[in-house]
């Protein structure tokens, strides 16, 4: 591959997990469509880095196999960890975390102030709401599969 196409280096633990997790899905998935790209990802796991082809199927890779709670079960605590690291450095991780960080500097506003209300709510299978009222200015947040977001600040 060429220099300027790569895109993405996994090393270390996190390259182990992530071809344990390729390898694991080759094992069950005809020949196909999806298998070539697989095998595509797995080539590109052990050369010099993946191209934004490769970055997004391992992106879906690690985060289904993150949320089944298989990687703790086959790779232990420390092969997770590994997983949520490099989960972190992929495109839906790094949104999550831009989006964690937006909601806890929001949050961080009302430090040191006195909480007036809490509500937590029920939005649906997985979804959240959670509302905080200081000073009469509400927040408003989801939390659901797609991570956790600002939903309103009202003053």
């Amino acid at each position: 591959m060429a220099t300027t196409e790569t895109l993405f280096a996994v090393r270390d633990t996190e390259l182990e997990v992530a071809l344990g997790e390729v390898d694991a899905v080759l094992a069950a998935v005809p020949e196909g469509e999806y298998r070539h790209r697989l095998e595509r990802l797995r080539e590109e796991l052990l050369g010099d880095g993946l191209g934004a082809g490769a970055v997004a199927e391992l992106d879906r890779l690690i985060e289904i196999a993150l949320q089944s709670g298989r990687l703790r079960a086959v790779y232990g605590p420390g092969g997770e960890a590994a997983a949520t690291r490099l989960y972190r450095r992929l495109p839906s991780g790094r949104e999550l975390t831009a989006s964690a960080k937006e909601v806890a500097e929001a949050l961080s506003s009302l430090s040191g102030q006195v909480l007036d209300e809490v509500a937590l709510s029920v939005n649906g299978p997985g979804a959240f709401g959670l509302a905080l009222t200081v000073g009469g200015r509400e927040i408003a947040v989801r939390l659901d599969r797609q991570g956790v977001r600002l939903h309103s600040v009202g003053v």
